[in-house]
């Protein structure tokens, strides 16, 4: 088994070479290579179809890929080995039935139960899970069902059950969607917090361009291949990154817009660009 002193020391942590993946007899990403370090905090962009969730499902080892490996610590994805130290965040995380009445402090505690022995560290998982609820920032509705939380009081709790599994990697898809604008603040704080002062590596996909942009480490623009992996300080203008994506200019100068209309300018490009409805990443 992996040791915490192991991936403490350890710099790459996702290892992707030369990954293609096909879903219902279609390639949706291909020659995908990858490597992510111990601690980075790594935005994905994209547009729908463009293969975001693909490869996240693979990087988990949920969907086996056509040619190509995965590698987390050197092992296969849903190893012994590897299993319990990646956190899964998925995108409808936050949407909860209301019949649900389990509780934060419940939810987080199930995230123990795939470490050692439940009767062994009965009493080292309680003095956990109220660390993780004060990490988390939730203690004060320890006990009130998820169900009557915020959608990002939701995606923190989640957050929280990742990280009481003792989970390095925390993988999340769309975690912004339906987050009110103070709580995605508090949201991200709280993942930049866990990269910087836990050194939990972080991968999240996001259409919230203006946002990740000032959150993340490192940007990848992901559409059926990585068009862009960098520094987020040079991720590609809108011009730039439709030559990217192969697209030419229809007109010499740029449309002037007016009245209403002028805040179209400013549009995330990922938004923009995001015209393959339908299909599945």
């Amino acid at each position: 088994m992996i040791t915490n002193h192991e991936i403490t020391c350890q710099s790459k942590v996702i290892e992707v070479n030369d990954l293609s993946v096909m879903r219902s007899g279609k390639q949706v990403i291909h020659d995908i290579n990858l490597s992510i370090k111990c601690g980075e905090f790594v935005g994905i962009v994209g547009p729908n179809g463009g293969g975001k969730s693909t490869l996240l499902l693979t990087i988990l080892g949920i969907l086996k890929p056509k040619s190509g490996t995965v590698k987390i610590y050197d092992f296969e994805p849903l190893s012994k080995n590897v299993i319990g130290k990646i956190g899964w965040v998925p995108q409808t995380a936050s949407n909860l039935p209301s019949n649900i009445r389990i509780t934060v402090k419940e939810l987080i505690q199930l995230g123990t139960l795939n470490r050692e022995s439940f009767f062994q560290i009965m009493q080292k998982n309680r003095i956990q899970v109220k660390k993780i609820l004060q990490l988390v920032g939730l203690e004060d509705v320890a006990n009130v069902p998820l169900s009557s939380l915020s959608g990002g009081q939701r995606q923190r709790a989640i957050i929280g059950k990742a990280l009481a599994s003792e989970a390095e990697i925390i993988i999340m898809d769309e975690p912004l969607v339906g987050v009110d604008r103070e709580s995605r603040k508090s949201l991200l704080k709280l993942l930049d917090d866990l990269c910087h002062d836990e050194q939990k590596t972080i991968v999240m996909v996001s259409h919230d361009l203006p946002t990740i942009k000032q959150t993340v480490h490192r940007m990848i623009y992901l559409e059926d291949t990585i068009r862009y992996d960098g520094p987020t300080s040079e991720f590609p203008d809108l011009s730039s990154l439709a030559q990217l994506r192969g697209i030419q200019a229809i007109h010499d100068e740029p449309t002037q817009i007016t009245n209403s209309n002028e805040k179209l300018s400013n549009l995330d490009p990922v938004i923009i660009f995001s015209s393959k409805k339908g299909e599945k990443e």
